[in-house]
């Protein structure tokens, strides 16, 4: 135990590091177990855009939806979310799939969907980059 404390001593920054490490982990696990949206896979995804009255919406901007889209999908780019919010309050029982280039800014557009009171949120984990990857198609814009 004496060769701990003295290792501790010696490399504070060693230390510091380490509990910043574990403090990331244990906020990035409690922020994957209290989120309110599901993270889907392309097959769920697939499955989900399966039923009649699903909602996708790419939160992309515009300069990146020109190589294509999910069929069905309506752009509204994350920066105007807010903004949209009251067009979308029919929806506010329907799924809603949500998806972006890569999953990070989509997971952001759940947040705010879930914030304000939609139920059925999911998120396309890796984004239309998954998507693409497993040969899905897209429709051009």
């Amino acid at each position: 135990m004496e060769e701990y404390t003295e290792f501790a001593r010696m490399h504070p920054m060693l230390i510091m590091g380490l509990v910043v490490v574990i403090g990331l982990i244990a906020w990035s696990e409690f922020s994957r177990l209290t989120r309110k949206y599901k993270q889907v896979s392309t097959n769920q995804a697939v499955q989900l855009l399966n039923k009649d009255n699903v909602v996708v919406i790419d939160v992309r901007e515009p300069n990146e939806i020109q190589k294509g889209i999910i069929q069905g999908a309506e752009t509204i780019p994350i920066s105007d979310l807010s903004k949209r919010l009251v067009a979308l309050e029919k929806n506010k029982n329907d799924p809603i799939l949500v998806y972006c280039r890569s999953g990070s800014r989509s997971a952001q557009a759940c947040q705010t969907l879930t914030r304000n009171g939609f139920e059925d949120v999911s998120n396309l984990a890796g984004g239309i980059v998954a998507w693409e990857s497993e040969n899905l198609p897209t429709k051009r814009r």
